[in-house]
Parts: C-alpha cells; sequence; structure tokens
C-alpha cells in the first residue's frame, strides 16, 4: 500500500478504538435535525489519547505538505480544528490561526484570531466535513480577508453528496485523512459491526433523510 491508503486505514482504526468514531446501526443515534444516524463522531476524543493524537498530527502534516506543498499558514475551524491545526503548524514550521464562528462582539471585533495578510497562501484544517457548511463558511471569511485558500484537509467525511457537491460548487479542493467508506470497513473487518451492515450504512450515508435502513438486515 502507498502512504495515503495506510494513514487512511491507520486513522480509520485509531478512530474507531478509542470511540472517536463510533458505529450504531441497531439503536442509531438522533441529530439535531432529527434524523436518525448510525454513526457518531467525535474527533476531539483524539486529543486525550496520546498515541492517536500523534498519528493524526503527523498524518495532516504529511498530507498538507504533499497536497498544498505551497502553505504559509494553517488556520483552524472553531472550535474543533483549532487544536489540530495549532500542533499540526507547530510540526511544519508554520504561522497558526483559526476563523471565529462569528465576529467578536467587543475588542477588535476580530473574526480571524491570528496575523493574517492579503496574499497569504493558507490551508483550512478542520476535524469533520459532512455537508460542509462550517468549512464553506471560513473558507470564505478568509477569501474575503485577501487570502489565498490553497484548500481544505480535514481527519474524516462522511463522504454525504451535499456536502461534496457545496463544496465543489465553492470550487474548494479539500481532502480527508479518512473517510466513511474506509470507516465501515475497518469496522467490520476488526468486529465492530457485521459485513451486513455495510449496505445498510452506506445507505445512509447516500441518503440520510431516508430512514429504511433502519432496522434491515442481509
Amino acid at each position: 500500500m502507498d502512504k495515503n491508503t495506510d494513514i487512511k486505514r491507520l486513522i480509520a482504526e485509531d478512530l474507531l478504538r478509542i470511540k472517536a468514531v463510533f458505529l450504531r446501526p441497531e439503536d442509531p443515534f438522533t441529530w439535531a435535525s432529527g434524523i436518525k444516524s448510525p454513526i457518531y463522531c467525535d474527533n476531539r476524543l483524539t486529543l486525550t489519547a496520546p498515541d492517536v493524537r500523534t498519528d493524526v498530527e503527523e498524518a495532516l502534516a504529511f498530507t498538507i505538505g504533499e497536497k498544498f506543498p505551497e502553505a504559509e499558514v494553517l488556520m483552524g475551524t472553531a472550535t474543533a480544528g483549532i487544536a489540530h491545526a495549532a500542533i499540526t503548524a507547530h510540526l511544519m514550521g508554520l504561522p497558526m490561526g483559526y476563523v471565529r464562528s462569528g465576529a467578536k462582539d467587543h475588542g477588535r471585533g476580530n473574526q480571524i484570531e491570528g496575523r493574517l495578510e492579503p496574499g497569504q497562501k493558507v490551508v483550512v484544517v478542520e476535524d469533520l466535513i459532512s455537508t460542509g457548511g462550517s468549512c464553506i463558511d471560513t473558507v470564505n471569511v478568509l477569501r474575503d480577508a485577501g487570502a489565498e485558500v490553497l484548500g481544505v484537509v480535514s481527519i474524516m467525511t462522511y463522504g454525504m453528496k451535499k456536502g461534496i457537491d457545496r463544496m465543489a460548487a465553492a470550487d474548494i479542493e479539500w481532502v480527508s485523512l479518512t473517510n466513511f467508506d474506509e470507516v465501515i470497513t475497518a469496522a467490520a473487518e476488526n468486529g465492530y459491526i457485521s459485513a451486513g451492515d455495510i449496505d445498510r450504512l452506506r445507505a445512509f450515508r447516500d441518503n440520510p433523510s431516508d430512514e429504511s435502513w433502519i432496522g434491515k438486515k442481509d
């Protein structure tokens, strides 16, 4: 396997092991929107697992260096991307900042924290891409400030069509360390779910609003 394939599997297995990604097709989680989901993802848990944290930050540094070698600044998304951007920037010897979800209502009213000069080449660090909304908002703020956003690197993506289409429409190049398909394949191989659950999980990914996958088994 090449380095990128190794990273996809390594990070998938890491996330499953520490339950940063938890698969529960028999007892779905409920999103704030009311949609039932067989997957729960909290990549903040990687920060409290030093070995996994090392894998993630080294993989982020490698991926950014390979995909976006001209990067001059890393910018984290608020709030989950901030710590990952900081650690990765330290490993790469790059400046780092982050973008707030909204401008402060006091002081200088900043929305971008950290020094950013117009024309600087920026890579955004995100923990998870689902529908892409918060990521696109971050990129738009940076572009409005005059930055050249080279792309986005996330720890994981669900690979949902809505997110893929929205990122393309916003003309954003992006890459994730691992993805939904890699995670569910690793989960089946390591006994977290049955092989028969894979089709159900993919049915959810392809159309989250259609709950017909619930209760179905091969």
